[in-house]
């Protein structure tokens, strides 16, 4: 049986790698800066970008991995020029490797834990259509733990599941409903509505209208996220419901790219009641704010963080902040169903 032990490495990690040892046998030495080196690599695809993202030459992460392997006694990298990809055996190592950072990390906060104090960085992958709110969640969380940083991240809603697999993030914002998630623990944060948003000189803005259907809002020159965006899939649906199909005049994979297409007057768009939060005091045209209908659709978004025991203590904190916001009072469209004067 590999024997176990524990040793402090002076020559640090994203300023802290109490790095871990496991002595194989007859082997060598397994490290977990390793094992790190790894799992940038294989994010990054690249040697030099990923020797970046662990502070280190491209030289030492080039011997930290050539150490791991013959540590292993196989190739866990494809020989090349350039990255080639992982061997077949190097992808079940990746796997662990993955595993075992994700708990040391977690090692870490537990142990500052115990002293009052939670530290670390919390990574949070959001779906597009939930980046406008997610400060509701991330500034409570900063303030109450003021030794941690954020990192958030748009990801679609398939990337979200895969970066949450393969420890990338530790939390996610994304739809609870449809598309299968894998073990997860949720928390549901609000049902998303949906609105058009439309100049006030457009056929349907300058009538005053209090709804309009999605049979109506096909007709106008629009500006729609991308089909890789699960927000779109959604409205694609509602607009196939209605019976018809939308032709998009622009169509982008922010947010942010259409509320500012919207925003300029010749566009209209259809939002999530969160977005409204991106057109703001910025100065341009009047816009009106119409509720959808025929179908009047709502679709759960929640909070999701791998199901773990025990749980990281940063995803568990998130959770509690998560838990504590009624998110879906703040985003209640009836208080933005008129005319939004932007200017």
């Amino acid at each position: 049986m590999p024997s176990l032990g524990f040793r402090t490495d002076n020559s640090p990690i994203n300023n802290r790698d109490a790095s871990v040892t496991t002595t194989t046998n007859g082997n060598g030495t397994l490290l977990i800066r390793q094992f790190q080196y790894l799992v940038a690599l294989a994010r990054e695809r690249h040697f030099a970008r990923a020797a970046a993202a662990c502070h280190v030459t491209q030289p030492t992460l080039s011997s930290g991995i050539k150490q791991l392997e013959e540590s292993l006694g196989v190739l866990v990298v494809e020989r090349g020029q350039r990255f080639r990809g992982l061997t077949p055996e190097g992808e079940r190592v990746l796997a662990w490797a993955r595993r075992i950072t994700a708990d040391v990390q977690s090692l870490r906060q537990d142990v500052d834990a115990t002293r009052g104090e939670l530290s670390g960085r919390l990574r949070v992958g959001v779906v597009p259509s939930a980046l406008p709110m997610i400060a509701m969640l991330t500034a409570p969380f900063a303030e109450r733990y003021p030794g941690t940083s954020i990192t958030v991240t748009s990801l679609t809603s398939r990337a979200l599941e895969r970066a949450l697999e393969e420890f990338e993030i530790d939390a996610g914002v994304t739809y609870l409903e449809d598309e299968p998630l894998g073990r997860v623990e949720v928390v549901p944060l609000y049902h998303e509505r949906y609105v058009l948003v439309t100049p006030t000189r457009s056929s349907i803005g300058a009538r005053a209208r209090e709804t309009v259907t999605w049979h109506e809002a096909a007709s106008l020159p629009l500006c729609l996220l991308t089909t890789d965006m699960r927000h779109r899939r959604i409205i694609d649906g509602h607009f196939r419901e209605a019976g018809v199909t939308p032709a998009p005049r622009v169509e982008a994979d922010s947010m942010e790219a259409v509320c500012a297409h919207v925003r300029h007057g010749l566009l209209s768009g259809v939002l999530p009641q969160a977005a409204l939060t991106i057109l703001g005091d910025t100065p341009g045209p009047t816009l009106r704010v119409i509720p959808l209908t025929e179908p009047a659709a709502s679709h759960a978004v929640g909070l999701v963080t791998l199901d773990r025991d025990p749980p990281t203590p940063i995803a568990a904190a998130f959770r509690q902040i998560a838990r504590e916001m009624d998110i879906e009072a703040v985003l209640d469209p009836s208080a933005r169903t008129a005319t939004l004067k932007i200017g």
